[in-house]
C-alpha cells in the first residue's frame, strides 16, 4: 500500500517518544519496507456536536462539518495532518492509517439545524479532511448529510479531490435546482506520475476532471481549486490547470500556496527528499522565498498566499490565465431563505 508518509514525528504534545531500533536490519530492505505498508483502520469516534466554527480572516465559510478525522488520501503536504496529535497520534503514518469515523455525523448534523438559535447559512463539507476520501465507500456518511441538507433546505459547499463525489450526483441536482449547493474539486497536477507520488490514493486527474465535466452536465455549480501551488513543482501547471478546468465546464477556480505548519513539516520533507530528490533543494527554497526565508508563515493574510516575488509571480500567472478562461469569478450565491428546521424523530411538528 502506497502512502504520502513513512515516517512517525514524534507527537509535540507527548513527553515521552519511542524511536526505533533498526541498526540491526538496516540491510533488510524487505523488512523495512514491510514497517511502512500499514493497513487502515477506522476507528470510532464519540463527538457529540459536528458542526464547527471559525472567525479566520482568510476563511470565506464560517461553519464547517469533518466527518473524518485524518485522512486516507495520503497527501504529503496535508496541512490537517496535525489535528490528529491532539487524538494522541501522530501526523505522519497515522494520521493515513488510523481513521476516526464520525458514524453519528448525520444524526448529530439534524440536532444542529434543530436547534433555535440556528440562523441558516452555508455550511462546508470538507473544512479540514476530504469528506470523499475512501472511508466514504464504506460509511456513506456524506450521502446521510446530504440527504438531511435536503430535506432542511440548507445550503452546502463541498471540497473534494476524489471523483466519489459523482456517487451522490442525484442528491446534488436536486440541491442544484433549488439553488442549495456549490462544489470545488482539487487539482493540484494533470501529471498522473507526479499526482500518485503526492497524493498517492486519491483520484487521479483524469477522473476528477471527468467528475467537474459531469457535475456541470448536471447544472451544479462547480469549481476547481489549484491547493496546494508548490513552488518548483506543480507552479507550471497552473496554465494547463485551468485550461482543462474550463474545459470540463468549471465556473470558478481559486489557489492556495503550500502551507507545511508545525508537524506537517518534517512529513513533507522526508517525501520530498524520498520521492523528487532532484527537485528537493530547489523546492524549498523557493517555498522560503515566498515565506520570508522561512518554510511556513502562519500570519492570516500570509498563509494561503506567501508573499514575495515568487509568490506574486504565481499570483499573476494565476489571475492571467484565469481571466483568460473565464474563472474568475464566484459560483452564484445559494439561498439561505428557504430553510426548515427538521422534524423531530416522532415526526410531529413542533408547537412553538
Amino acid at each position: 500500500m502506497r502512502h504520502g508518509s513513512m515516517i512517525d514525528p514524534p507527537n509535540r504534545y507527548q513527553a515521552t517518544r519511542r524511536e526505533a531500533d533498526l541498526e540491526q536490519v538496516e540491510d533488510d530492505e524487505e523488512y523495512l519496507a514491510q514497517l511502512y505498508r500499514r493497513p487502515i483502520e477506522y476507528l470510532p469516534d464519540a463527538s457529540r456536536s459536528i458542526v464547527s466554527t471559525n472567525d479566520s480572516p482568510d476563511i470565506p465559510f464560517r461553519y464547517s462539518v469533518n466527518l473524518y478525522r485524518g485522512c486516507a488520501h495520503g497527501c504529503s503536504y496535508c496541512y490537517a495532518r496535525n489535528t490528529h496529535e491532539f487524538l494522541g497520534m501522530n501526523a505522519g503514518l497515522d494520521f493515513e492509517t488510523r481513521i476516526m469515523v464520525k458514524q453519528d455525523g448525520p444524526k448529530l448534523l439534524r440536532e444542529f439545524l434543530a436547534r433555535d438559535g440556528w440562523q441558516p447559512e452555508t455550511i462546508v463539507f470538507s473544512g479540514v479532511t476530504d469528506c470523499y476520501q475512501p472511508a466514504e465507500r464504506r460509511f456513506r456518511l456524506m450521502r446521510q448529510c446530504l440527504q438531511v441538507a435536503l430535506e432542511c433546505r440548507q445550503p452546502v459547499g463541498i471540497v473534494t479531490k476524489n471523483a466519489l463525489v459523482l456517487r451522490d450526483r442525484d442528491l446534488l441536482e436536486q440541491l442544484t435546482a433549488l439553488r442549495l449547493v456549490h462544489v470545488f474539486l482539487s487539482i493540484t497536477s494533470l501529471d498522473d506520475e507526479l499526482a500518485r507520488e503526492v497524493e498517492p490514493r486519491t483520484s487521479v486527474p483524469a477522473a476528477r476532471l471527468r467528475a467537474v465535466r459531469e457535475l456541470a452536465e448536471a447544472h451544479v455549480p462547480v469549481g476547481v481549486m489549484v491547493a496546494p501551488v508548490i513552488p518548483g513543482l506543480n507552479d507550471s501547471e497552473i496554465p494547463h490547470v485551468l485550461e482543462a478546468a474550463r474545459d470540463a465546464g468549471a465556473r470558478s477556480a481559486s489557489w492556495i500556496l503550500l502551507r507545511l505548519p508545525i508537524t506537517v513539516e518534517p512529513v513533507f520533507r522526508e517525501w520530498l527528499n524520498r520521492t523528487q530528490p532532484l527537485k528537493a533543494e530547489k523546492v524549498l527554497g523557493l517555498v522560503r522565498q515566498t515565506r520570508d526565508g522561512q518554510l511556513y508563515d502562519s500570519r492570516f493574510g500570509q498563509r494561503q498566499s506567501g508573499q514575495g516575488p515568487v509568490a506574486e509571480q504565481i499570483r499573476k500567472v494565476f489571475d492571467l490565465f484565469a481571466r483568460k478562461y473565464g474563472l474568475n469569478q464566484r459560483l452564484p450565491p445559494l439561498d439561505c431563505s428557504q430553510f426548515t428546521p427538521p422534524l423531530p424523530r416522532s415526526g410531529q411538528l413542533r408547537l412553538f
